[in-house]
């Protein structure tokens, strides 16, 4: 059965962490998975809009919810804090129909299509672990990761409240360990892997973005990780592209290489790295990669 979903990836995968996008697109299109644009969505608007104007946040994730809808498809997204935002919008417009008929009325005095909330909110990392016959996706594994040490960073957004996600979630989400396993590699136990990475306190306090990231980072590194995964371009972006800055403001070295999930998966399907975007990556995986035959 054909699986196609309209396709949300944020704005940090369009602008930032391109590298997110285009491995996510290739990913898909190696496993048949069809991605349909959206070209009229905006920004989800984030954790800061909730909390500031919360019935305007809520028309925002409406307006993107009904451009999926339709086209007939769930939604399928790779940031956490969109994951998040639209799914928490999603389970009050399917929970709560007087909000879901107030906020209707303000899209349709903007000339958008009513939300008739029929659809799901689902990140491609759940899509790849939960939908697609495992049996599939290993017969698609060419490059196995040889025992390779793989830190999984869940994060904090796409597990916490465990309630509103079509997914396993909270303390029994494994979809980052299981795809390690699948993939030929083993999953590295460590205290952090479902904390926050401080993205959302770096514009108020850099200092503590910096301290958290880099405790997090750090734990990895000595639970033995030779690499971290990500299904999150905000977290890819401070645990990755700020490590840096990170190890300066900790003064530690880190130099834990931090890839999102999907480059990995598509490293491990032979993939070429340029459509993955690895040179894009703060600290390089190549050396690490190639010395358990991945490159």
């Amino acid at each position: 059965m054909p699986m196609e979903f309209a396709y949300y990836p944020g704005c940090a995968a369009k602008q930032v962490q391109k590298e997110a996008d285009w491995s996510a697109r290739s990913v898909c299109e190696a496993l048949g998975i069809t991605l349909h644009e959206m070209p009229r969505s905006t920004c989800c608007g984030a954790v800061s809009l909730r909390e500031t104007k919360p019935a305007f946040s809520l028309a925002v994730a409406a307006r993107i919810l009904s451009e999926a809808e339709e086209k007939g498809c769930d939604l399928v997204t790779v940031c956490n804090t969109c994951l998040q935002t639209l799914t928490h919008a999603n389970y009050r417009f399917r929970t709560e129909p007087d909000i879901l008929a107030s906020i209707n009325k303000v899209l349709e005095e903007s000339g958008v299509r009513p939300y008739q909330a029929s659809i799901k909110v689902y990140h491609l990392l759940w899509v790849i672990t939960d939908q697609v016959d495992p049996k599939v996706l290993q017969s698609r594994i060419v490059k196995p990761l040889n025992g390779l040490q793989v830190a999984p960073f869940y994060g904090c957004h796409n597990i916490r409240p465990a309630e509103i996600f079509d997914a396993k979630a909270g303390e029994e989400a494994d979809h980052l360990d299981r795809l390690i396993e699948l993939l030929g590699g083993k999953p590295v136990a460590y205290d952090g892997h479902d904390k926050c990475c401080g993205f959302h306190f770096m514009l108020s306090d850099k200092q503590e973005t910096h301290e958290m990231a880099g405790k997090n980072c750090l734990n990895a590194r000595e639970a033995g990780a030779d690499v971290m995964i990500s299904p999150c371009t905000l977290c890819d972006m401070i645990m990755g592209a700020n490590q840096g800055p990170i190890e300066a403001t900790i003064g530690k070295k880190i130099e834990l290489p931090e890839l999102n999930f999907a480059q990995l998966l598509g490293l491990a399907m032979g993939i070429d790295e340029k459509d993955l975007g690895i040179k894009r990556l703060h600290v390089d995986p190549r050396p690490v990669l190639q010395a358990h035959d991945i490159l």
